[in-house]
């Protein structure tokens, strides 16, 4: 049985509040686009882009200002590639990624194919939240 958009919606309404977030219109248009395709990695120019794509009427800075909502929330996972470069993981779990230069895109890596030895005690009355590994890559 097919879908409907009104399903989807409610689904992503149900997801956002989940996440203690209230779901407006563009959240819930944001987390179609976001979620509808499996495991993701977007910037919010891209995201921006397929949100126009698809008629969600929606500012860029709005893009931006959602996604790290989202992150601090739970939903997605920010992944800085370099100063100038962030993406948005649709994938919350235990990973790691390659990052293809060539293109700007990236690729999941399973958590259990990278194990980080040697990682300092942190400052008292701190914990290590996770570790984040990027591999740059390029095409042979």
């Amino acid at each position: 049985m097919a879908r409907t958009r009104n399903n989807r919606s409610l689904d992503a309404a149900a997801t956002l509040r989940t996440a203690g977030l209230r779901p407006t219109r563009q959240r819930i248009e944001l987390v179609g686009l976001l979620f509808g395709a499996g495991d993701r990695h977007m910037t919010a120019e891209s995201l921006h882009a397929e949100a126009v794509r698809a008629g969600v009427q929606v500012s860029l800075a709005t893009v931006y200002n959602t996604l790290h909502q989202f992150t601090e929330s739970g939903l997605l996972r920010q992944v800085v590639v370099d100063a100038a470069r962030s993406y948005f993981d649709t994938n919350t779990g235990d990973h790691q990624h390659f990052f293809v230069e060539d293109d700007g895109t990236l690729i999941d890596i399973p958590g259990e194919n990278i194990a980080v030895a040697g990682v300092p005690a942190p400052p008292k009355g701190m914990s290590v939240d996770r570790i984040d590994v990027v591999v740059r890559v390029k095409r042979s």
